[in-house]
């Protein structure tokens, strides 16, 4: 895979895994939906999900170092503990779990959180308990099966009561337990070369320093901006999986 990729195509690479981590910083996701974008011309499709699966364990990294302070410790352990057995069963089964009718019906359902989450909050109602658990385990399915679901955590997040850089900094500490089991499940099914490893390292030693960068922006944005930020993200996020299935 490899020998047909030119310098320009690593740089570009490089450049766009840097950006896609700012911008994950600032709204919990990024690398994810953007960075397949640019890799699956270059590396081709059925490569991306190892790729971004591994490259996640450096950008989330980066960022649990960057909003150590902000992390909720409690949501994280529950949430990381429920997902991580449905994790490997997604990854057992990603070619199918990422079709087209995935797409659409994930999208819309993150387009749908948004209105739903701002309800709960007028209502002084958050997803916790059962619903919440229940949640980590859907949510782990669907990760260990697909590349870019991780605003899917940003909005379960968020439904839960979080706000701001506290959404950011925990949903960074689940998605890197989750991709230290995504990345094993892939290895132990061998869908990981060393190809896809050097790429992988690539995207995420690229992005580690935008988690810095969007530290320092975050702490500049009012909690209610960053709010809009998020849920902005949120709907963007669910519009581009809609546009993906529908392509």
């Amino acid at each position: 895979m490899l020998e047909q990729v030119t310098v320009l195509q690593f740089v570009l690479v490089g450049l766009c895994a840097l950006a896609a981590g700012t911008i994950g910083g600032v709204t919990g996701y990024g690398t994810g939906l953007l960075m397949p974008l640019v890799l699956a011309p270059i590396v081709g499709a059925e490569a991306v999900v190892p790729i971004i699966g591994v490259s996640a364990l450096l950008t989330n990294g980066s960022r649990v170092a960057a909003f150590w302070k902000d992390i909720d410790r409690r949501r994280a352990v529950i949430l990381a503990a429920t997902a991580v057995p449905t994790c490997f069963v997604g990854a057992y089964g990603y070619s199918f779990l990422s079709g087209r009718g995935a797409s659409i019906l994930i999208g819309s359902f993150l387009i749908m959180m948004v209105p739903i989450r701002l309800t709960l909050k007028r209502l002084r109602t958050t997803l916790s308990g059962g619903g919440f658990v229940a949640a980590g385990a859907g949510y782990g399915l669907l990760v260990g099966g697909t590349s870019g679901s991780g605003v899917v955590l940003l909005s379960i997040l968020m439904a839960s009561g979080l706000n701001g850089r506290a959404v950011i900094a925990t949903d960074a500490v689940i998605s890197m337990i989750l991709g230290v089991a995504k990345t094993g499940a892939f290895q132990a099914f061998g869908v990981l070369s060393l190809s896809s490893w050097i790429m992988a390292l690539l995207v995420g030693l690229s992005a580690t320093p935008g988690a810095f960068i969007a530290k320092r922006l975050t702490e500049a944005l009012p909690i209610h901006v960053h709010n809009a930020i998020l849920d902005a993200a949120i709907i963007c996020g669910g519009a581009i999986l809609i546009i993906q299935g529908l392509r």
